[in-house]
């Protein structure tokens, strides 16, 4: 059997990897349907899935104040989800992946500054690689803004998705599906406002499958966060988790062939380098 400190890692690249999926099915059924649909559709289907799994693990609910986490993180990730979707739908994968994926990591870390204390030298110096990353992955030649719009989208799903992870990790440690259950729940209901606050009305779940897929990837990539969270240190399943990029940038440039600058890969890189670092 792996160490727990091996297996966090490996839950946790398990996660990027699921997540990097979610992500892009996600900004791939946004481009169809509003975000807000979407991420009720894939909210939907997530419940579903982990009502199965809390079944079928018999697992039982956490404390009072884990109830409290797990609703917190379900309103920070869906709105964090809605955010991200928009912004992937506008063509950015490039700028947008990796700018939420270092926003995401970072706001953990500086929770645990104040808790714990000061980084060490090399989560310094991955702030300062993050920053340069994000200057770099952020220029564009788009004329009309676009780009721009695209990455403040990024920046405030980040800190969603820091909200999450930070969220989530005060949850005890002895259960899995049951607190995501309670936070997706929170997701679908959180999601269900936003759609009616803008006049919408909900999909039938046939007009958008990949939404569904979304949805279930999503749940995948929570559940390694949440092993590898108890695995191992909170910010190094924070940022193991947030290398999600790759897999999106990657399926981004395979199927629908997005192209970016030589900068924009390296600023993508740098921010993948960034996170590495800070979990140092």
């Amino acid at each position: 059997m792996l160490p727990a400190d091996l297996l966090g890692v490996v839950f946790g690249l398990i996660s990027s990897a699921v997540w990097g999926s979610a992500d892009f099915s996600g900004g791939l059924a946004s481009r169809r349907n509003s975000q807000f649909q979407v991420l009720v559709l894939s909210s939907s289907a997530g419940v579903v899935l982990l009502i199965g799994c809390a079944i079928l693990w018999g697992e039982h609910f956490p404390s009072p104040a884990g109830l409290i986490w797990s609703a917190l993180a379900g309103i920070a990730g869906a709105l964090g989800l809605a955010v991200f979707y928009r912004a992937l739908s506008l063509g950015y994968t490039t700028l947008v992946a990796p700018t939420a994926a270092v926003v995401g990591a970072i706001l953990p870390v500086l929770i645990g500054i104040l808790t714990e204390g000061f980084p060490g030298t090399t989560q310094i110096a991955g702030f300062a690689v993050a920053i340069l990353g994000i200057w770099l992955v952020s220029r564009s030649t788009a004329p009309d803004g676009v780009s721009r719009q695209a990455l403040g989208l990024a920046l405030l799903s980040g800190v969603g998705f820091g909200a999450f992870f930070a969220f989530m990790g005060q949850v005890q440690q002895d259960v899995v599906f049951t607190p995501l259950l309670v936070a997706k729940i929170i997701a679908l209901a959180t999601a269900l406002v936003l759609l009616i606050s803008n006049r919408m009305k909900p999909l039938h779940p046939a007009a958008n499958p990949i939404a569904l897929l979304a949805g279930v990837l999503d749940v995948g990539g929570n559940i390694f966060y949440l092993l590898a969270r108890h695995a191992t240190r909170l910010d190094v399943a924070v940022v193991l988790s947030s290398l999600y990029p790759a897999a999106t940038v990657i399926l981004a440039r395979i199927v629908l062939k997005e192209k970016a600058t030589r900068s924009q890969w390296l600023g993508a890189a740098l921010c993948l380098a960034a996170v590495v670092l800070i979990a140092m």
